[in-house]
């Protein structure tokens, strides 16, 4: 089987900085444009209003890289951040082991990413340099990952057109899309990642096979999930999803 996927893939904490002005545009600007508005919003309200507590906890960062997420953030607040693609941007160990500077254009659309600051982007829209996690709580929209679940998921439903998504989300992207919306309009495949004895799968390892599968998918098809294996790693099928499970220690 070589169908070609749509990838669902988390954002990295870790960024790479700059980039460059201009009006780049991306896939989902006009769709999501005005949702994305009132993010920034409330993201400045929070810089102008909230204390010291309040601001790292909504950029997620302590008090030694606090000066910097609030630069950048206030960059996105004044429409004014440096843009870089996505594939480019993201620098954390999922997106390296993805290696995206060797995928095609068309692959890096295939790739989508649900993000607090922008609701999903594929990994070739601009990005900037943000701090801002899905599951933040922004006055006054709530819980991020509650406040774009449905323009998200039709966005995606919208774009991938009956296409298969094989969805490698952890618990808080993958709350910022409704399953119940998606039932008939396209075919979704959960991925779970769990450790030898079947907890959830954590570290560094658990995010690289991520990466790696990711990567399979975008290059070899859908296929690839019916024996998946990398270093220990291997996939099986558990009560209607795929579980890939980490090596016995």
């Amino acid at each position: 089987m070589s169908r070609w996927p749509f990838v669902l893939i988390p954002p990295s904490e870790a960024k790479t900085t700059g980039g460059t002005s201009g009006s780049s545009v991306g896939l989902f600007d006009a769709e999501l444009g005005a949702h994305r508005a009132l993010v920034r919003d409330a993201l400045g309200a929070v810089l102008d209003v909230g204390g010291a507590f309040a601001l790292e906890k909504t950029l997620g960062v302590r008090a030694g890289l606090l000066d910097q997420a609030m630069a950048a953030s206030r960059l996105i607040v004044e429409g004014v951040a440096p843009m870089s693609p996505a594939w480019q941007r993201y620098s954390g160990v999922v997106w390296n082991h993805l290696e995206p500077a060797t995928l095609s254009s068309s692959q890096l659309r295939r790739i989508l990413v649900p993000s607090g600051l922008y609701g999903v982007t594929t990994g070739e829209d601009p990005v900037a340099e943000y701090r801002l996690k899905m599951d933040v709580r922004l006055a006054p929209l709530g819980r991020l990952n509650d406040f774009w679940r449905l323009s998200v998921t039709s966005a995606i439903a919208a774009h991938v057109k009956g296409a298969v998504v094989v969805n490698l989300l952890p618990n808080e992207h993958r709350l910022a899309v409704d399953e119940s919306l998606l039932e008939g309009r396209l075919e979704l495949i959960n991925v779970g990642f769990v450790s030898y004895a079947g907890d959830r799968a954590v570290g560094h390892n658990a995010k690289a096979v991520k990466g790696i599968l990711a990567r399979r998918l975008l290059c070899d098809g859908v296929g690839v999930l019916d024996d998946f294996h990398w270093r220990g790693w291997k996939s099986t099928r558990q009560r209607g999803e795929i579980v890939v499970r980490g090596p016995k220690k």
